[in-house]
């Protein structure tokens, strides 16, 4: 940092003056650059120095305090707003007003003094305006012993903690289902994607961070298999161990309601390290209160995700109203938002927290480490996750059953050869047909693979599902099932003089010489051509309103 004379170099003679008056020095130097070097000696008195910092008032001293606790820095922003700004003026209205006598701040007051400079300096990583004590004046400050702080927040009571959500490891099975999916080019292939937990654009998020999926929505085969293929303890520490070190997963521009616009680059990593210190403070099995926990961290490290304590530049708006969200004013609606989709979100659906609200339904009001906590931050496996051995199920009919223990490679296999039926807590249900087939042979797959799948990880596998499947790598689709509406007349000639009518284009393959099929969406069309034929038509409105892609008007 810089030192004596690096602070004072841009100052007036005057505002030298200021200074050594206010440390009862004498400076008779005619200019700043004779007075300058003799200010600075004078000032670097310990002597001198400890009864100046004895004489502050409180709250000077307590700013200068967190200053030297801080290692002799701290963002200006950050400063200024914990122990005030100070009064912009120019040498003329400073000499006329005197502002120094009667400081609006600890800052002014530590301003005047030349304790405390202002400059950009590089921090952290970044250069960013400082609030700093020169280096040669740090050395000769008093020691301070820094004062055990209180866990961030307080422990949440009974009602808070009445319905308890407890970590799992189902992110390892949507994984699993998303990269099945992307590898049909269908991200949204499960038929309950829209209730899933943790959502589908975290999923995918945590695919994309760790790159197990390409630019073009494409697993990656080398790096998906193993994931797939390890335990589930193992794999739920792998995609945590991800989380930790990897910038590529950001959370802002995760939570919902927040739209973030423009070139500004955040540091997700350095975030999340410093809200993971702050809740190392938190007792290991007490439930937390969390919204005293956000207010704690405005309180302590208001700028925890901007280094540089700038809460003007960054473009967020609020995705319901289009409202802006820039400066300090709107910290909770961006920074504790964060901090809360952070706990509720990512690090519960990672295994990390339990969670608990008032009754089902109510927000979350608190949270805790998991039992699984300590072994996922210390990169260990997590022993007590089930073991995935169960069977795959076929049946006779084509339908397949996979048990969410099954071995998710065996998952990702099979639902590419299949069409997905229904998704549970504990299952998954596949149907075989004709075009889920084609589009497994489009992609290179052979219903020979699908044999030796259900074989390896399945039970006995039904004689004429095997049959089928012969059948089809053959001969292809050799049976079609398809919603079709009987249309019968009483004699060959009202059906002859139809197909006649510019509605004959509407009547599908024959039934014999007095009845055919025609399409449900053709019914009325084809009652009024019959009307004009002079012919009226009965029809089953019951039967055919229960065929969804009919509609009776």
């Amino acid at each position: 940092m810089p030192n004596l004379r690096d602070r004072f170099h841009k100052h007036d003679l005057g505002f030298l003056r200021i200074v050594a008056g206010l440390w009862g020095v004498d400076l008779n130097a005619p200019d700043v650059r004779t007075g300058l070097p003799a200010l600075s000696r004078a000032l670097l008195d310990s002597y001198l120095v400890g009864e100046v910092v004895e004489a502050l008032p409180e709250e000077t001293r307590q700013a200068l305090d967190a200053l030297i606790l801080n290692h002799g820095w701290m963002p200006w922003s950050r400063f200024t707003r914990k122990f005030g700004g100070i009064r912009e003026v120019g040498p003329g209205k400073r000499d006329r007003e005197k502002p120094y006598l009667d400081p609006i701040s600890p800052t002014e007051r530590l301003w005047y003094l030349g304790i405390l400079g202002r400059d950009f300096l590089k921090k952290e990583g970044e250069l960013q305006e400082c609030a700093y004590i020169p280096d040669d004046l740090l050395s000769l400050m008093p020691p301070v012993i820094p004062e055990s702080d209180p866990p961030p927040g307080r422990g949440a009571s009974p009602r808070e903690i009445t319905h308890k959500i407890l970590a799992n490891d189902r992110i390892l099975d949507h994984c699993c289902t998303l990269l099945a999916a992307l590898r049909l080019a269908d991200p949204q292939r499960s038929p309950i994607v829209e209730t899933w937990q943790p959502p589908i654009s975290i999923v995918h998020a945590i695919l994309d961070a760790m790159k197990l999926i390409t630019s073009s929505e494409q697993p990656v085969p080398e790096d998906a298999r193993p994931f797939l293929e390890m335990p589930r303890g193992e794999a739920l520490q792998w995609l945590v161990q991800g989380w930790r070190t990897l910038n590529r997963f950001n959370e802002l521009r995760l939570v919902p309601g927040l739209i973030c616009e423009g070139a500004w680059q955040n540091e997700p990593l350095s975030a999340r390290e410093r809200i993971l210190s702050l809740m190392s403070e938190i007792p290991e099995h007490a439930w937390w209160h969390l919204d005293s926990f956000i207010k704690a961290v405005y309180e302590r490290d208001p700028d925890f995700q901007r280094s540089s304590g700038d809460f003007d530049t960054w473009l967020v708006r609020d995705a319901n109203t289009g409202q802006s969200l820039s400066g300090i004013q709107n910290w909770g609606a961006v920074d504790g938002a964060l901090i809360r989709f952070l706990i509720t979100g990512p690090m519960h659906w990672l295994g990390l927290i339990d969670l608990a609200s008032t009754e089902i339904g109510q927000p979350v009001s608190a949270f805790r480490f998991s039992k699984w906590f300590t072994p996922l931050m210390l990169g260990k496996s997590v022993g007590d996750l089930p073991t995935e051995d169960q069977p795959v199920e076929s049946f006779s009919n084509g339908r397949i059953i996979v048990s969410r223990l099954t071995p998710r490679i065996a998952r990702y296999q099979i639902a590419r050869f299949c069409d997905w039926v229904d998704e549970s807590d504990d299952k998954y249900i596949y149907q075989i047909t004709p075009a889920s087939l084609t589009m497994a042979a489009n992609q290179g797959l052979k219903t020979s693979h699908l044999e030796i799948l259900l074989r390896k990880y399945g039970s006995e596998l039904p004689p004429s599902l095997l049959e089928a499947l012969k059948n089809w790598d053959k001969k292809g689709g050799q049976v079609q099932i398809e919603k079709r509406v009987v249309l019968r007349v009483e004699t060959p000639q009202i059906l002859q003089a139809l197909r006649a009518s510019p509605a004959g284009r509407f009547i599908d393959d024959p039934l014999g010489p007095t009845a055919a099929l025609i399409h449900p969406d053709a019914v009325k069309k084809v009652s009024a051509a019959l009307a004009r034929l002079g012919y009226l038509s009965d029809i089953d409105w019951e039967s055919l309103a229960n065929d969804r892609s009919f509609r009776k008007d």
